[in-house]
């Protein structure tokens, strides 16, 4: 077993620099952290602290992470669906979980990231809505320490599964049912997502293929899951354009109380199938996702992992819906 005398001597550093760097001293300097960063890396050495963690039969414990860059509380009740079905196939399987938020680990170290896990005692992760800024997240799942589950996140190998559900067609489908209700349909807006990720590159996809059949011009701008930004994004393009394409039901909302403040209509369509869209007065086609479904789909293969199968990518099912008052209000 690889000592903190070995990481040392490889580093050329004493056993205390060694020790202030695993503890996060403020007081060493960037050149030796980065040197003895590497070599505990190297050489894959494990705190004494987080080898003891490691030998306890309790082990098996799974970390959820979870994305809440979006800071909205509408986007919240996804998180909450999420977590709510993971809760509950964790106590199914009696499986402890320990929750963290994405934003714990953007300014640590990659090694610094595993080894808080190690200590946590945690083996698994299940990860939602993967950032493509959260590099410690993907060296994680590159290097295959971790028994990995993505939700909406493609990424499979020996010991990751991913879970999702069809993305470019559940937002052709929305999108086709939309132009296909109303009669003439010439230019298009779409306010996609965030720029460069997944996701919003496959719905794009399904977006230039419905150009494509249906010869429309389209304009593409990025809201970033934002109401506030996808009003204002429509209240600048309403008048070159007939229907309002989503990426989320919270931009859908925004672009349908633009469209309201200028008296216009253009037809609207979101994607998600949240709460909120049964409050808004006009009626949209929206994607609903069974989000605590998607949850209990990951610990599945989660347990499927740990029987020692391969990762694969599973696609859970979607509606295509609208969502209205006496949908969501509790009786």
């Amino acid at each position: 077993m690889v000592s903190i005398n070995d990481v040392a001597k490889k580093a050329g550093v004493a056993k205390s620099t060694v020790s202030k760097v695993l503890n996060n001293y403020s007081l060493v300097s960037e050149e030796t952290r980065l040197k003895v960063e590497k070599v505990v890396e190297e050489l894959g050495y494990v705190p004494n602290s987080v080898a003891v963690s490691l030998s306890k039969k309790e082990f098996n414990r799974v970390g959820l992470i979870v994305d809440i860059r979006h800071n909205s509380e509408f986007v919240e009740e996804i998180n909450m669906q999420h977590l709510t079905g993971a809760f509950e196939k964790a106590k199914e399987y009696r499986i402890e979980v320990v929750t963290f938020f994405s934003s714990q680990f953007e300014e640590m170290s990659y090694q610094e990231v595993t080894n808080f896990l190690k200590s946590q005692r945690i083996n698994c992760l299940i990860i939602y809505n993967l950032s493509i800024e959260n590099k410690n997240i993907y060296k994680i799942i590159e290097k295959q320490e971790f028994f990995c589950v993505l939700v909406d996140s493609p990424i499979t190998n020996a010991r990751t599964s991913s879970v999702s559900i069809d993305h470019f067609q559940a937002q052709y489908d929305v999108a086709k049912k939309t132009f296909d209700e109303n009669d003439y349909i010439n230019n298009v807006l779409y306010i996609a997502g965030g720029a460069g990720g997944y996701i919003t590159d496959r719905r794009l996809e399904a977006m230039k293929k419905l150009q494509g059949e249906y010869h429309f011009e389209l304009i593409i701008k990025y809201g970033d899951f934002n109401e506030y930004k996808a009003r204002e994004i429509t209240q600048k393009y309403a008048s070159k354009i007939n229907v309002v394409v989503c990426a989320s039901d919270l931009m859908a909302i925004g672009a349908v109380f633009a469209l309201t403040e200028m008296d216009l209509f253009r037809p609207v369509c979101g994607f998600d199938g949240i709460r909120l869209m049964g409050y808004t007065q006009i009626e949209m086609n929206t994607v609903k996702q069974d989000f605590s479904r998607k949850s209990k789909q990951a610990f599945d293969e989660l347990k499927k992992l740990l029987n020692g199968e391969t990762g694969r990518h599973v696609l859970i099912p979607y509606e295509i819906c609208k969502i209205n008052y006496m949908d969501v209000i509790q009786k």
